[in-house]
């Protein structure tokens, strides 16, 4: 028999309950590095309808980057995943819900805008400011908060980037309706949030070679990684005007030093110490004293970076390549950043990095001289601006000045390369740059003490 419009509404109130009397928390994919906007569903190792606790890990994802886990930041029930395993999913969106008691909140009542999509088992609704131009994209967080919570901040007009900045006295840092009362109370006028709509470059189109194949050729799909990662380096070339300058280096000392403390290191601290993070230590103390390389751009905006995060790209045993990043590499000894790049490059040969540690790089070094060769031209790591290319150390006679005349020696040189993006870094500023590298380096101390 159909329902009259009263027993709709106590229909809808009642599912409303239903569906509210459990909070309901979303599982986002998360950001796992600046050049990283999307990762992989590779397996779900939690079904809908299983019981979570804290930290249960539910996910496992990939990018072109690193293998991570996904974990469960409350306790609670499973009861929707969104995506199936091998979907590709951009950073930020919502992946799976999970069924969490909110202790708060149950008995304040019911919200007096009752959604469908609530009904419809939806993920709740985001707050986005009615003033944002063309709703935009919602405020993307991992915090969680509860319907009320929600309601109340969408009807004060409070953005959700000022929501995130509101201290909660609840579990885990939880914003309950006490504190954003209490907020409300001290407010002396709403914020609204104002979004600007993103600026993107044109794309110009680009007609694909037609290939063919001929009897015995082989065809092999790309893995994940490879097809990212070729993805990436396309970006960089349409984004960055790409120039590269050489200079030669005198290693000598650098090879000299080495070889006199190598022994008695590994003896003393159980690893080799190679000349990367000698490399890595006269770039960062380039950076300090040139800025302008340690930057990015944002559209007409140029942005300093205040911290030196080295990226160190290391090649796989798969062919394929990873950028982990020493963070605060300039305030770090020589020790300090043999140790480091002792153990990101170990974590890397054996997929055990964590997302963090491959992310928020500002520089980034590659040793072409691991594979012997002498120079290169590196592709820019979006959204940095500059890369410097270390080549191999090779003997070679070289011409001498000396009080005593021009002399011909044997030296161990070798060649650096810096690609820049030519938008901000200009062939001087480069070309000082580099040249502070190698002079860094043809003036290493034989004293220095590890």
């Amino acid at each position: 028999m159909p329902l009259d419009s009263e027993q709709k509404k106590r229909s809808i109130v009642f599912l409303y309950f239903l569906l509210n009397e459990m909070a309901k928390f979303e599982i986002i994919m998360p950001k796992m590095g600046e050049s990283i906007i999307e990762a992989t569903i590779t397996k779900w190792l939690k079904t809908e309808g299983e019981r979570l606790e804290e930290d249960d890990t539910i996910v496992e994802i990939a990018t072109d980057k690193v293998d991570s886990e996904i974990p469960s930041p409350v306790e609670g029930t499973l009861i929707k995943t969104l995506f199936k395993e091998g979907d590709v999913v951009a950073v930020g969106t919502v992946i799976a819900l999970v069924e969490v008691a909110d202790e708060e909140d149950a008995d304040t009542g019911i919200l007096t805008d009752i959604q469908p999509e609530a009904l419809a088992g939806a993920a709740p609704e985001k707050i986005v400011p009615d003033d944002a131009p063309d709703k935009p994209d919602a405020f993307q967080s991992t915090r969680f908060y509860s319907p009320l919570v929600r309601n109340i901040a969408k009807k004060e007009h409070i953005a959700p980037a000022e929501l995130e900045n509101i201290p909660g006295s609840g579990k885990n840092g939880r914003v309950t309706k006490r504190d954003l009362l209490a907020y409300l109370e001290k407010r002396q006028a709403p914020e609204k949030l104002t979004v600007p709509s993103p600026q993107k470059e044109p794309t110009p189109a680009i007609d694909l070679p037609k290939v063919n194949t001929e009897a015995g050729d082989q065809v092999v799909e790309m893995d994940r990684m490879r097809r990212l990662i070729a993805d990436h380096m396309v970006m960089s070339k349409r984004v960055s005007a790409h120039v590269t300058s050489f200079i030669d280096v005198d290693v000598t000392t650098v090879v000299n030093w080495r070889n006199k403390v190598k022994n008695s290191f590994l003896q003393r601290e159980g690893e080799k110490i190679t000349f990367t993070p000698i490399f890595i230590n006269a770039a960062a103390k380039a950076l300090r004293e040139f800025p302008q390389i340690n930057a990015s751009v944002d559209g007409h905006n140029i942005i300093y970076r205040k911290n030196i995060n080295m990226g160190m790209a290391t090649a796989l045993a798969n062919g394929n390549l990873i950028v982990p990043v020493i963070k605060n590499v300039d305030e770090k000894s020589l020790l300090g950043i043999v140790k480091s790049v002792n153990n990101l490059a170990g974590k890397a040969r054996n997929n055990k990095l964590n997302p963090d540690e491959i992310q928020g790089g500002t520089f980034t070094m590659t040793n072409f001289g691991s594979f012997d060769s002498l120079t290169g031209t590196p592709v820019i790591n979006q959204p940095q601006v500059a890369i410097l290319g270390v080549g191999a150390i090779r003997k070679k006679p070289v011409v001498l000045e000396t009080a005593q005349g021009d002399v011909i020696a044997i030296r161990h040189i070798m060649i650096l390369s810096l690609s820049y993006d030519h938008r901000i870094v200009d062939g001087a500023l480069g070309g000082m740059y580099i040249k502070r590298v190698k002079e860094i380096l043809e003036n290493w101390d034989m004293n220095t003490e590890i």
